[in-house]
């Protein structure tokens, strides 16, 4: 489980039409799910890889 206090802070990296994307992400079993573009960037090792080229559009 990551610090609270660090994902008050996070935001999705990712863009969409050369806007930032920006969304509020929360923790779920596979990774940081990013609520406004439905990226979900995974968790290695405890620490979140916040790049988007590794994220994934979470299934529905």
């Amino acid at each position: 489980m990551l610090d609270p206090r660090l994902l008050e802070i996070l935001c999705c990296p990712a863009e969409q039409d050369g806007e930032p994307c920006h969304g509020d992400l929360s923790e779920t079993p596979d990774g940081l799910l990013c609520a406004k573009c439905g990226l979900l960037y995974p968790i290695e090792d405890g620490i979140p890889v916040m790049l988007s080229d590794h994220a994934k559009k979470a299934s529905a």
